[in-house]
Order: C-alpha cells, then sequence, then structure tokens
C-alpha cells in the first residue's frame, strides 16, 4: 500500500473538489481568460477571478488585486527578485533558502553586480532577525526569507524580521512555499511587501500555479520582467500598468486555477488552523517515534517550537538515498531524500558531504495509522 509523506514537494492526494473542478473546465469550459465576450470565456474569468479572491483571503491579502498568479513558487520567486533588483544593490537573505531563490539571487549578482549576504542559522534552522540587522548597509534594496525550511521545518520569526526590514526602509520578501496552507498567514497582519508561494504544496492545488502578493505601492517598486498579452489595453505597446495584469503576460494556466480555486474553498471551510493542528500532532508523533529508533538523528527544531510539517533525519551506516529506497521498495513509503535543494541548509547542518538527509511531510489527509507504519518500516531498515 502506498504511503505518500512527500507533501513537501508537492500534495498529494488532493481533496476531490480539486480533480472535480479542472476536469469539468477542460469537458466543459475549455476558453481562454479575458480574451473574449462569449459565455464561456466570461466562464472562465470568472473562474480566474474566483480563485484569486480566495487566495487573497486564505493569505489575509485583503484587496485580490494584490495576488499575481505565475507559472508556480519558483516563477513568482524571480518575478519579485528580478523585478525588485538593479544594479549595485545589495540583498540579504539566509543559509536556509531553497534553490528557487538562491539561484535567481545568484544570477542577479552574476548579471548585475548585485551583493548578496547569506545569514546563519543556529542548529535548529532557526535565523537571528539580529544578524539580518547587522548585516544590512546603506545599499540593502531587499531581504529575502523562506518562511519555513523545506529541510529543518524551522518556521522564521516574520514579525521581528519585518520590523527590521522596514525600520530600515528595505523590502521583505517571504518564501512561503513550505507554509502556505500549513500554518496561518496574515500577509497584512505580517507587514510582508512581497510573498511568493506555490499553488501545488500546501496550498492543495494542482502544478502549474505560481503566487505573488504584492502589497499595495510596492508594485511601483516592482518592474514587470514579462511583457506580453493580457486582453486589456491593446493598442499599447507596454504592460498594462493595473495590478495583477501589471505582471502577467499571455493565458493563464485556467484549468489549473479551476482545481485551485477549488483547493483554497476547501481551505476556507475546513480551515487552515485545522489543518496545522492536524499537522503539528503528526510531527509530534514522528519526532517522538524517530527519537525511540537506534541510530536515527532528527535534524532541526525540538518538538513545541514553531515548525512546518517536515521532519528529516539520518540513519548511521546508511546513505540518505538508499535508505529512501528501501522505505519505498520494501514497505511503499514514499518521501524524499537527498539536499532537498537547499546545499546552504545542509552544509550549515553538517550533511552536506554526506548527501544529505531523509525527509518526511505528512499532509492534511496523513493519518496516525500512515505515520505508524511508516515509523515500523524506518525501524525495520535501521536493525537490518
Amino acid at each position: 500500500m502506498r504511503i505518500y509523506l512527500d507533501n513537501a514537494a508537492t500534495s498529494w492526494p488532493k481533496p476531490e473538489a480539486v480533480y472535480a473542478a479542472a476536469d469539468s473546465y477542460q469537458r466543459t469550459i475549455g476558453a481562454a481568460a479575458g480574451r473574449s465576450g462569449y459565455s464561456d470565456a466570461v466562464e472562465a474569468q470568472r473562474i480566474v477571478d474566483d480563485a484569486r479572491r480566495s487566495c487573497a483571503a486564505v493569505l489575509g491579502a485583503g484587496d485580490a488585486s494584490r495576488i499575481v498568479f505565475g507559472f508556480n513558487g519558483t516563477d513568482a520567486l524571480n518575478l519579485a527578485i528580478h523585478g525588485v533588483l538593479q544594479a549595485g544593490d545589495h540583498v540579504v537573505t539566509t543559509v536556509c533558502e531553497h534553490n528557487s531563490a538562491l539561484r535567481p539571487l545568484a544570477e542577479a549578482a552574476r548579471s548585475h553586480g548585485v551583493e548578496v549576504v547569506h545569514v546563519p542559522c543556529n542548529a535548529a534552522g532557526y535565523v537571528d532577525p539580529d544578524d539580518i540587522q547587522r548585516a544590512l548597509t546603506a545599499r540593502t534594496r531587499l531581504i529575502a526569507v523562506t518562511h519555513g525550511s523545506n529541510v529543518t521545518g524551522a518556521l522564521q520569526p516574520l514579525a521581528a524580521i519585518a520590523d527590521v526590514a522596514h525600520d530600515a526602509g528595505t523590502l521583505l520578501l517571504v518564501d512561503a512555499a513550505q507554509t502556505a496552507g500549513h500554518v496561518p498567514l496574515d500577509v497584512q497582519a505580517l507587514n510582508i511587501d512581497l510573498l511568493a508561494t506555490s499553488g501545488h504544496k500546501g496550498l492543495l492545488g494542482p502544478l502549474g500555479v505560481g503566487v505573488m502578493y504584492v502589497r499595495p505601492g510596492v508594485e511601483k517598486q516592482l518592474a514587470p520582467v514579462r511583457q506580453g498579452g493580457t486582453g486589456l489595453n491593446s493598442t499599447e505597446d507596454r504592460q498594462p500598468q493595473e495590478m495583477p495584469h501589471r505582471f502577467e503576460a499571455g493565458n493563464l494556466n485556467t484549468p489549473a486555477l479551476a482545481g485551485f480555486g477549488a483547493a483554497l474553498r476547501y481551505l476556507l471551510d475546513e480551515s487552515v488552523e485545522k489543518i496545522a493542528d492536524h499537522e503539528a500532532t503528526l510531527v509530534q508523533r514522528i519526532i517522538d517515534g524517530l527519537h525511540s529508533i537506534p541510530g536515527v538523528r532528527v535534524f532541526g527544531p525540538p518538538v513545541g517550537e514553531p515548525r512546518a510539517p517536515v521532519v528529516s533525519f539520518g540513519v548511521r551506516g546508511y546513505d540518505p538515498q538508499d535508505f529512501a529506497a528501501a522505505l519505498d521498495g520494501s514497505f511503499g513509503v514514499q518521501c524524499r531524500a537527498g539536499l532537498h535543494c537547499a546545499p546552504r541548509m545542509h552544509a550549515a547542518l553538517g550533511t552536506l558531504a554526506s548527501g544529505g538527509l531523509v525527509r518526511l511531510s505528512p499532509g492534511w489527509s496523513t493519518s496516525d495509522v500512515d505515520v505508524d507504519r511508516v515509523l515500523e518500516a524506518i525501524a525495520a531498515i535501521a536493525r537490518a
């Protein structure tokens, strides 16, 4: 029997309404949103608008026009990073970041002479806001932080980091790929300038949707990096200035957005808080069980500290890829092993040279029974 614990990569299964909505759009509508006035095209636009409003509600954005749709979370980070940074700028980020942020920042350094500083984390994976403050210079244009590490699960203190950013007159970009849908988020209360996330992880939608939140006024500091058709202002040769069209060029992935809208309605009905409580209980069960298995070392925050539903561990005498393959081949347990596209995080943990760690990431539909079977499988392999 398949036991899926790789929700940090993409959530599975999706709520049934997600499958139904995507299938219904493909079979009964099929029109491009925002491009025509006939009934099915209008319905396609309604689907997109509904997804945008629901996304704003889940993230606490208020105004739905502040939600920009992209291809995926990486695309959203690229829109923010390349849209903000200019030649000679200075950026403060952390060693906890995913390559979806590290690589665009590195490209900005290579191409435009942007200086990028990576502040450290402690052994549990937390970043000290004071370290971020000390790294600032007069040229710092952007602070870019992941909310939750995809390796340790550590949740960074966003409110304190936002205070540091705004006291310095610097923009704050948050990568919420591992937290949106998993923990409650309110971008207005947290005073976040830019937030990027994927639609297919904790937000439970299909692959092919990314989200960028833009705080009111910040769009004036954010250049569009793509230009093209939007279905409005067609006689002009530049991208419309209105939100969100300023950053959306070409046809949106409307089939995926149909499913995404259904996923967001599910989250609003069930409440992210309820899902967060369920996943926190599962994480505690996993950590307690792993601590009881000889030869297993768990990384990241201790139980009770702020964390996303991610648990990474190593097993003495085992390569992480080999251990994950044994879990899948012998027990049907599907999880992620390796460096998780976060090489600086593994370097900080001391696990880079050994090939990384094994990661378990439960989700909204994971049960206690699933967790217990996974722990039994880990114990059986570790004893062999």
